[in-house]
């Protein structure tokens, strides 16, 4: 029986989109090289409440390309 994951709540959902909005992770999911990229990836899980929030609700990391976006550059 598989354990389903905790509802990550409103406002952990609404943080999410905050992130996805961020023009600076953005850029980071988009391209996947670059200064955008270094600074999401570096800053996502230390410092930044809504990359954080975003990786939580996602299962993925902040700088990592969206579902059907791999390999676009």
């Amino acid at each position: 029986m598989a354990v389903a994951a905790p509802d990550p709540g409103r406002l952990k959902r609404w943080m999410a989109q905050v992130c996805l909005r961020c023009p600076v992770c953005r850029q980071a999911r988009r391209k996947q090289q670059g200064w955008a990229y270094k600074l999401v990836k570096n800053v996502e899980s230390g410092t930044c409440p809504f990359c954080r929030a975003y990786a939580q609700v996602t299962g993925r990391a902040a700088h990592e390309p969206l579902p059907g976006e791999e390999g676009r550059g």
